[in-house]
C-alpha cells in the first residue's frame, strides 16, 4: 500500500494530540492563584494571632511546606498537578512536592540507601543552580559597589 502525503498527513493529524496551551495556562493561573491566595489567608490569620507581617509571612510558607509534604504523602497533590499544571509547580509548594516525592518512590529500598539518598534528586539542580546564580550576582554586586560602575 503507497501512502500519499495527504493520506499520510491525514493518519498524522487523527494521531497527534490537540494544543491545549490556553487551557493549561488558564487552569495555571487559577491553581496558582488559589495556592497564593490561601497563603495570603494563613498569613491574615496569623497576623490576627498577634504575628508580625515578616513572622507570618515566614509561619505561612512553613504551613505550606508541611501541607504539601502531607498531600504529597497521600497521593493528593500529584493528582492536582494533573490539571494545575505549572500553576501547582511554581509556588514554593511545587518545591516541597519535588523533595517529598523521590523518598516516597525510593523508600522501599530503606531510609538511608533509598529515600534519604534520593531526596535532592529533582530538588538538588535547582538548589545547585540557585545557589551558584546567587553567588554569581553577589560578587558581580559586590564588584560594581567596589569599583564604583
Amino acid at each position: 500500500m503507497k501512502q500519499t502525503k495527504e493520506t499520510y498527513k491525514k493518519l498524522v493529524d487523527e494521531y497527534t494530540p490537540k494544543n491545549k496551551i490556553f487551557r493549561n495556562c488558564v487552569l495555571a493561573f487559577i491553581f496558582g492563584g488559589a495556592i497564593c491566595t490561601f497563603g495570603e489567608l494563613i498569613k491574615n490569620i496569623l497576623m490576627n494571632f498577634s504575628f508580625k507581617a515578616d513572622d507570618a509571612g515566614a509561619m505561612t510558607l512553613v504551613i505550606l511546606i508541611a501541607l504539601t509534604a502531607l498531600l504529597t504523602g497521600i497521593g493528593v497533590y500529584d493528582k492536582l498537578g494533573k490539571y494545575g499544571g505549572a500553576g501547582m509547580i511554581v509556588p514554593i509548594t511545587g518545591f516541597a512536592n519535588s523533595v517529598v516525592a523521590p523518598t516516597l518512590e525510593f523508600k522501599r529500598e530503606g531510609y538511608i540507601l533509598g529515600s534519604a539518598s534520593k531526596i535532592f534528586t529533582l530538588a538538588g539542580p535547582v538548589l545547585l543552580f540557585g545557589y551558584s546564580s546567587s553567588m554569581l550576582v553577589g560578587l558581580i554586586s559586590y564588584l560594581i559597589d567596589m569599583f564604583g560602575a
